[in-house]
């Protein structure tokens, strides 16, 4: 035998007892940018560096992703354009950015859809919220899980607000969103729609006298210091959408798309269960700081779900009957009938 076959062989020999060569070793590194629009310290934040850890174990260090907080990318709405333009890899966003060019995300807009987080998990985790996600693939976006921003709740610096009658003549800044704006008119409020970014200056400025977010954002961005009244109105539910550009995921091959996959539905339990114990406890951390706390009974929460019935109504016609009636049953499967 040459020396060329022995040594042929014996390479041969040699690389087989390390086993096939692992997709990890063989795989480009891929540098990923993730921005989103939260304080670092909320609950989003929080778990948006713990899905960069998951992805480096998951791809044995080939998927790195680096988180920018707070608009440093941009604001929700420009960090979608740019996934859509492929000049970002992935953003994490709020449902209703995503609604003003899918229509059917305005679902999650809806007043009083769900009541609790199991009715949230049927429908986000489901065939539906599947169905949701696969809209964003013709707009060059790939979905791939829900996240959680919350319930939203209402702040005011004016008076303890309890009823739909204490609701009335409050001005009160709403997201750009048509849903919010008809809505919080319909309940009496003076609705004002305004970019987040533009939010503490004015109610500090007392431009505003009120807002609505989930208690984590509402204390992240420090709102207590210029709004002394907390409703726990549950008035909506709002998921954030991991949003993938579809430039980016051409590039990967199979196993890097199930790995993305993995970390995002990882990181979904990780960030859920850390922002619904976090709002729990920055309820109290409120109150003891001289928030004035108050409940929405059940009696004011049907009164004001009736008073914007034909909100719900006009809308269901614009999201789609289907989407409306799929999400309903789904609501009222996971509520045991």
């Amino acid at each position: 035998m040459s020396y060329a076959i022995k040594f042929m062989a014996l390479a041969t020999a040699v690389l087989a007892s390390y086993g096939p060569v692992s997709h990890a070793q063989n795989a480009p590194e891929r540098n990923v940018r993730l921005g989103h629009g939260i304080a670092a310290e909320h609950p989003l934040g929080v778990a948006a560096v713990k899905y960069a850890e998951i992805m480096d174990r998951l791809s044995g260090g080939k998927i790195k992703i680096k988180v920018y907080p707070a608009t440093q990318l941009g604001s929700e709405t420009q960090m979608i354009a740019a996934v859509r333009g492929g000049v970002q890899e992935i953003a994490i966003v709020a449902s209703a950015p995503v609604a003003t060019i899918i229509k059917e995300f305005q679902l999650f807009d809806l007043p009083f859809l769900f009541q609790n987080e199991k009715e949230v998990n049927a429908v986000l985790d489901g065939k539906l919220g599947q169905r949701l996600l696969d809209l964003a693939t013709p707009k060059n976006m790939i979905g791939l899980c829900y996240w959680e921003n919350g319930f939203r709740q209402v702040t005011n610096s004016k008076r303890p607000v309890g009823t739909l009658e204490e609701m009335a003549g409050l001005k009160l800044r709403v997201m750009q969103n048509p849903v919010y704006i008809d809505s919080f008119k319909a309940l009496g409020a003076n609705a004002i729609p305004m970019p987040f970014t533009e939010l503490y200056s004015a109610m500090e400025t007392k431009a505003i006298d009120a807002e609505e977010n989930p208690v984590p954002i509402i204390y992240a961005s420090k709102f207590f210091e210029v709004q002394k009244y907390l409703s726990l109105t549950n008035h909506a539910y709002a998921p954030y959408i991991v949003l993938v550009s579809k430039a980016f995921w051409d590039k990967l091959d199979g196993k890097e798309r199930d790995q993305l996959r993995e970390g995002c539905y990882e990181g979904r339990t990780y960030q859920r269960n850390l922002n619904r114990k976090m709002t729990a406890e920055l309820i109290e951390t409120l109150k003891k700081g001289g928030m004035t706390v108050t409940a929405i009974s059940p009696a004011e929460t049907n009164k004001m779900r009736e008073k914007l019935k034909p909100i719900v109504e006009r809308y269901t016609h614009e999201i789609g009957a289907d989407i409306v009636e799929q999400a309903q049953k789904e609501i009222a499967a996971a509520r045991g009938g």
